[in-house]
């Protein structure tokens, strides 16, 4: 068979207006797997994740000219058949495959919801039954498996692959047995074929069952998904493999949802999500929340105490300080870079003034604090005043070949989203320490008094929130992986700024 860039797929099947199931399921499926969907519309239902209520079958004659609209206009590449709940549907889907003879055809046999809810009508089981015949792949659950062969439900794994074996052999389709409805912790999946070389299981895929009660549609999903990686691939095996890791990670994502209270749908996008479009300031919040428990232990630390409270020991402030400075000279280096990167003139000018001010930092470090603090820091550091003769600490180092990574990748965002917590969560730190500070009767005798005042610089503060706007942009410009690179860089910087607050206690 040919294969097709982007399948253009069609779903005949029924309505669900819950949006889980039926053609809703599969036009999501469908678009997940990279292909156009499209759909005729079978029947109507009235359900939620607690069930169907009411079902109502349009004239067979409204279905037949859907069918006709589509194939008049568009090329199909592979056709999902779903719910067909009457004799009359079922006679129009067969004549319009035999007129059709689309390259791949996934049937469903959509017999029982999953609430448990009967969606075909009992005389036409057997004009279902007659149906098989056009499909290359049928995907009955297991009790669906057992009433097509009017046989009981299959106990066992072997028992269900001696069942499609079966049900192959009677219509010359493949069928792909589903262990999902057996008990245990194995959820298995095979493709058996009766017509093929040598054993009739083609492929078979061990898998542990996703504890979960979100699997409304989940039989709808996989045939749709399955159709069009097939349109696309050509080869069963492969599409099957392709779709079971999709389907369980659907199914482990399916409680972010949060959409009603029986069995909820399956997260059909959840491989896309970080590509969602983003309104401003949502990328950046995400960023934040995320770190919430850094944040909170950054502000338990004794360092940050004593600072506050005047109590911290001289030689711990003279180390901080020299890593400091060490620090600022690598970071104004990380900005240079950042401002190269920029895809804008604004944001190119707001690090390249970043990495000035950095060494302008430096600078006064050592004309003013680290001279103060010059016998803490030559015994702290190994000689030399300020950075001169200074070593970097472990963790300056760590934090400077973190920065200097994410300069290296080439990325804008992920650089801007590394740099961005020495901006954030300093100017935070800062600000509740300042305005603590600011409370105090004693604040004229604080040995930090000086120190902590340079936290209310208004001009640090609206460089901070320029830096969290262009960072915000980048991340919504970004690409699902990107974001996740840019979280992940973001979070490590967090970590960093926890360890570089630490570090006098532990290094000094």
């Amino acid at each position: 068979m040919s294969v097709a860039r982007v399948p253009r797929v069609l779903s005949i099947a029924g309505s669900d207006p819950s949006g889980g199931a039926g053609i809703q399921a599969d036009l999501k499926s469908i678009a997940a797997m990279g292909g156009y969907g499209m759909s005729a519309i079978t029947a109507l239902t009235a359900q939620n994740t607690r069930g169907v209520t009411a079902v109502h079958t349009p004239p067979a004659e409204f279905l037949v000219a859907q069918l006709e609209a589509i194939a008049d206009d568009i090329a199909v590449d592979a056709v999902k058949i779903g719910m067909l709940a009457d004799t009359a549907v079922i006679a129009a889907v067969r004549e319009w495959l035999d007129a059709n003879r689309p390259g791949v055809v996934v049937l469903d046999p959509v017999m029982v919801a999953t609430s448990g809810d009967r969606l075909l009508e009992a005389d036409a089981e057997d004009a279902l039954r007659d149906l098989l015949t056009r499909a290359h792949l049928i995907t009955p659950n297991l009790p669906e498996l057992a009433a097509l062969l009017a046989e009981p439900v299959a106990a066992t794994w072997g028992e269900a692959l001696q069942q499609g074996r079966r049900l192959s052999e009677r219509t010359g389709a493949a069928v792909l047995v589903k262990g999902g409805h057996l008990d245990g912790a194995e959820c298995p999946d095979a493709l058996v074929d009766a017509q093929a070389v040598g054993s009739p299981v083609v492929a078979e895929i061990p898998g542990e069952r996703v504890q979960t009660r979100n699997t409304h549609g989940t039989g709808c999903s996989l045939s749709s998904a399955i159709a069009t990686v097939q349109a696309r691939t050509g080869d069963w095996a492969n599409s099957l493999a392709v779709v079971k890791e999709w389907l369980r990670g659907a199914l482990e994502a399916s409680d972010e949802l949060e959409v009603g209270s029986g069995h909820g749908p399956i997260h059909h996008f959840h491989h896309a999500r970080a590509a969602v479009p983003l309104a401003p300031g949502e990328f950046t919040d995400s960023l934040w929340e995320s770190t919430a428990k850094v944040r909170a232990e950054i502000d338990a630390l004794p360092f940050i105490a004593q600072l506050d409270g005047g109590s911290l020991p001289e030689k711990h402030f003279a180390y901080y300080l020299s890593q400091d400075a060490m620090y600022l000279n690598g970071y104004s280096r990380v900005l240079a870079r950042a401002s190269a990167l920029a895809p804008s003139e604004a944001e190119q000018a707001f690090w390249a003034e970043g990495a000035r001010v950095c060494l302008e930092v430096e600078a006064e470090l050592h004309r003013t604090w680290l001279s103060r603090h010059a016998a803490h820091d030559a015994a702290s550091s190994g000689g030399g005043r300020g950075t001169g003769g200074a070593v970097p600490g472990p963790v300056t180092k760590a934090y400077v070949d973190h920065l200097l990574a994410a300069s290296a990748s080439g990325s804008y965002g992920v650089l801007a989203a590394a740099a961005l917590p020495c901006y954030w969560i300093y100017a935070e730190v800062g600000a509740a320490l300042h305005a603590r500070h600011a409370a105090r009767e004693d604040r004229e005798s604080h040995p930090y008094a000086q120190w902590i005042g340079t936290y209310a610089d208004e001009r640090f503060a609206e460089a901070t929130r320029r830096a969290i706007s262009f960072t915000d942009a980048a991340g919504r410009r970004a690409s699902a992986a990107e974001r996740e690179a840019m979280r992940t860089a973001f979070t490590s910087s967090a970590v960093y700024e926890r360890e570089f607050f630490d570090a006098p206690r532990r290094f000094a």
